[in-house]
């Protein structure tokens, strides 16, 4: 599953977006730094989030939307369109 798809994934299960878990985040101190312990509880219990989700919202909250070229344009299941994702939601996402 693509970066992306775990992310829009979230959106479907939880009806939040990227953005939205970000503000959320902030709101209890989390952000950079972080370690993703205490951002993968609150994911678990207030949402019932597992790590695999929990692990991609760790990373848009500790480190913001770019991620790496690695699987950028790859064809694999991990394969990503974009090295940034896109945080305000499937509709509202540019075709």
């Amino acid at each position: 599953m693509s970066f992306q798809a775990y992310l829009d994934n979230i959106e479907e299960k939880t009806g939040k977006t990227p953005r939205e878990f970000i503000e959320l985040a902030k709101e209890r101190g989390f952000g950079e730094g972080t370690k993703a312990g205490p951002i993968l509880d609150w994911l678990k219990t207030d949402f019932d989030l597992g790590r695999g989700h929990g692990m991609a919202l760790v990373h848009v909250i500790t480190k913001g939307p770019k991620i790496s070229t690695k699987f950028v344009g790859d064809d694999g299941t991990h394969g990503d369109e974009s090295e940034t994702l896109w945080l305000d939601g499937k509709a509202s996402k540019p075709a």
